[in-house]
């Protein structure tokens, strides 16, 4: 059985990353949130957060993620997943495609009394891009 501060990353992953339900984003993420993968110009603290997020939803509005493996240390949760959508709407300056897309990604994320304070991870941005028909590649 996971641990409780596993538990609350897939909580974040499954109601907020995968249904959208931003009130569990603002209940999990701590109020000292600090994102060291940010991506520019987004803000590395909470906001930052659901502005990305906002933003996946809005190129991808079936956007979900899949999670593979959860490991702890500590207080750190490691999890692998897949995230699954259909670009309908713009991702930055890519037109929708309707394409069907998924891209894996590895979080870290240290959690304290129950909430979400540190996030680090490693997604595979190039195969989103590829499958995008953003840079050349497999379709």
């Amino acid at each position: 059985m996971p641990n409780a501060n596993a538990l609350v990353v897939r909580r974040f992953v499954e109601e907020y990353q995968s249904k959208g339900d931003v009130a569990v984003a603002e209940e999990l993420l701590s109020d000292d949130f600090f994102n060291h993968s940010t991506l520019d110009p987004l803000p590395p603290d909470r906001h930052g957060v659901l502005a990305l997020f906002g933003m996946l939803r809005g190129a991808f509005p079936d956007l979900h993620a899949v999670i593979h493996d959860q490991l702890t240390d500590g207080d750190k949760v490691v999890t692998r997943k897949t995230f699954h959508g259909t670009h309908n709407g713009p991702l930055m300056d890519i037109k929708p495609t309707g394409r069907e897309v998924a891209w894996d990604v590895i979080d870290i994320v240290r959690v304290r009394d129950g909430k979400m304070v540190e996030h680090w991870n490693v997604v595979d941005t190039m195969a989103l891009m590829q499958q995008l028909g953003a840079v050349p590649g497999a379709d």
